[in-house]
């Protein structure tokens, strides 16, 4: 399909889509939160979920057979993400920096600071703490391209396994994940700013679930099976490249 025809489809499919983005207001956190992947720090209490994840196509399609959901806080350094993932059997294979982590099982976090569709970054991380960044000036579909050679400096991330990893035999409840964004990182490829009470981000999460088979170590893909696709504000379609469908987030004290 030319690029010119797939993008008409795409915008047709949109029209049709239906959801409201969701909305979340990010709070001011009451102290630094310490990076290890639990989400206990008393900060964190201050912080609402955002609502469950859905299909990447949106609430009309099946539920997702797994709990996701997210929260937020900010300070004068950074901004904090936490993801609670609900996964009966935790896996990951993935160990260098910037493979292509939704091959396995993972979480993604879209920013696009400007609000407006253009330079947005995007970061990948599965539940052995392998994480994946890029920026992109425009969508795919305008003719991205991604950047793989930039990277976050100051990222501090961190996994917790409610279970073991990689092991078929027990059942584990999921892992969670924590993420300090510095507000400099971003300034390399784009203007951006640290925001302030009232300023306002369009924001995305995404959780990439493949289906598996086994009772032994590896896990084992399903075969033929297509990888699920579950995010915060639904898209319209099975493409997360499309930043006018993501969600805002606002800034408060």
């Amino acid at each position: 399909m030319v690029p010119r025809l797939a993008a008409l489809c795409l915008l047709a499919a949109l029209a049709h889509a239906g959801e409201a983005p969701r909305r979340y207001t990010c709070r001011r956190a009451s102290s630094a939160i310490r990076i290890d992947g639990r989400l206990d720090d008393a900060a964190w209490k201050r912080a609402p979920w955002t609502r469950d994840f859905v299909d990447i196509r949106g609430a009309a399609q099946p539920r997702p057979r797994f709990r996701t959901r997210v929260k937020m806080l900010w300070d004068d350094t950074y901004l904090y993400i936490a993801a609670e993932l609900e996964e009966p059997h935790v896996w990951a294979t993935l160990t260098e920096h910037d493979s292509v982590i939704f091959r396995d099982n993972d979480f993604e976090v879209f920013l696009n600071p400007s609000g407006d569709g253009r330079n947005y970054f995007e970061f990948e991380i599965n539940a052995l703490n392998t994480g994946w960044d890029l920026f992109l000036p425009k969508p795919y579909r305008e003719g991205g391209k991604a950047d793989n050679s930039w990277e976050i400096p100051g990222l501090r991330t961190a996994v917790a396994i409610q279970g073991t990893l990689n092991d078929a035999r027990d059942r584990d409840r999921g892992w969670t994940v924590e993420m300090a964004f510095p507000w400099a990182a971003f300034a390399s490829r784009a203007p951006v700013r640290r925001p302030g009470p009232g300023d306002r981000w369009r924001m995305n999460f995404s959780r990439v679930e493949w289906q598996t088979e086994g009772s032994g170590n590896p896990y084992r893909k399903v075969p033929g099976k297509p990888e699920d696709n579950w995010v915060w504000s639904p898209q319209g379609v099975i493409n997360m490249h499309v930043p006018e469908r993501w969600g805002y987030v606002e800034f408060a004290r």
